[in-house]
């Protein structure tokens, strides 16, 4: 499986790399995000085999890149540089509808990472992002119907998936 990964995927490590600062302008860290994509292509290649692994590569890395570019949006934090100049009070309890509601959404990200590539990327422009199934057919150059269809199973697939999950703790 070395072997294949040095081949077929960290080859284009210089063009992924390029590919990612161009394309995302707003990923700071594209290390981490190429880092990222090779953990995830190496788990799936160690699940099932994969018949492209640069379409893959680059496919992963664009979810990778999106997830962060959409974390940094939603989050009211800003990015601190010098810890030392923080206050931070350990003495405050975490209020358990927090933790519980980090728990939910580990789970739905993990259940996200589950659905196959195209589903994958149809639920989190449907499902996440809110846009019209008519918008993402055309963004993707799909049929309307494949969309919704898609759409459908990803969230049904991510119900069971969580629902599994929270009946197996």
């Amino acid at each position: 499986m070395e072997r294949w990964f040095a081949q077929e995927v960290f080859a284009h490590d210089s063009q992924l790399k390029g590919y990612v600062r161009g394309s995302f302008p707003a990923v700071h860290d594209v290390d981490d995000v190429v880092q990222e994509s090779y953990l995830r292509i190496w788990r799936a290649r160690a699940a099932r085999p994969i018949l492209s692994a640069k379409a893959f590569l680059f496919t992963v890395a664009r979810h990778v890149a999106l997830d962060l570019v959409r974390r940094k949006q939603r989050s009211p934090f800003v990015e601190v540089k010098d810890f030392e100049t923080l206050f931070v009070s350990t003495d405050a309890p975490i209020s358990i509808e927090a933790a519980d509601r980090a728990k939910h959404i580990e789970l739905l990200v993990a259940a996200i990472d589950t659905l196959p590539v195209r589903c994958r990327e149809i639920f989190v422009l449907c499902q996440l992002e809110g846009l019209p199934q008519r918008v993402v057919a055309v963004r993707l150059g799909l049929s309307e119907n494949t969309v919704a269809v898609q759409s459908a199973r990803g969230l049904q697939r991510c119900e069971a998936y969580v629902r599994r999950r929270l009946n197996a703790q």
